[in-house]
């Protein structure tokens, strides 16, 4: 597959061959969804907490007297059948991380990357450099139409670049080991440098 390259004021900057291995497979919702859904259940913070019985506010003595009273039988006021008492079977803190094998993730990120190629959403520029000017960069945005877009570098990120790109809304930048599927789905447009490519085909062999 191949696809032009472009700078960030819209002049061509030549073409760059893509492996097919790597942005040109089918897409597959099926290990798209496992591998968002293993992100999302690792970044979940599982801090949920209720008190329970024995950790409420109350007096722990007998409410009143066993039999007699006509009412139902009840130890104390901290019971869950009485308002403000403990929570039965409530939340604990725990993770709700799961395991996908290593295999299936890198198939994901691959998909991932072979959708928006897919989809016309992907776009190869030449670099980031940037005199790190927010006001320079939001206008190169605008003129490209990006809205909601994700810049993937190399390695390393051009540091002048991510401050320019800081305050602009809707633009992302991760290195090319950041990458991963949830970020690139979830953005209209992916943008990758010459640099990424590179260490994306090399990370994904």
């Amino acid at each position: 597959m191949k696809l032009d390259v472009i700078n960030l004021d819209g002049s061509n900057a030549g073409s760059l061959e893509l492996g097919d291995d790597v942005f040109g497979l089918e897409p597959r919702a099926d290990i798209l969804h496992r591998v968002v859904r293993w992100q999302r259940n690792n970044a979940q913070a599982g801090t949920h907490k209720v008190k329970t019985r024995r950790e409420t506010n109350y007096s722990t003595k007998k409410i009143y007297r066993q039999k007699g009273t006509g009412g139902a039988r009840h130890g104390d006021r901290n019971a869950p059948i009485f308002r403000k008492g403990g929570v039965y079977k409530g939340p604990t803190p725990r993770s709700h991380g799961h395991e996908l094998p290593k295999k299936v993730r890198k198939l994901g990120l691959k998909l991932a990357l072979s959708a928006k190629a897919k989809a016309g959403s992907l776009v190869i520029i030449d670099n980031t450099a940037s005199d790190g000017k927010t006001t320079a960069l939001a206008k190169q945005v605008k003129n490209l139409g990006w809205k909601r877009a994700l810049v993937i570098d190399g390695a390393s990120v051009n540091e002048h670049f991510v401050r320019a790109a800081r305050n602009i809304d809707g633009l992302d930048v991760l290195p090319s080991m950041g990458a991963n599927v949830f970020d690139i789905l979830k953005r209209d447009t992916l943008i990758i440098t010459k640099a990424g490519v590179e260490a994306l085909e090399a990370r994904l062999k």
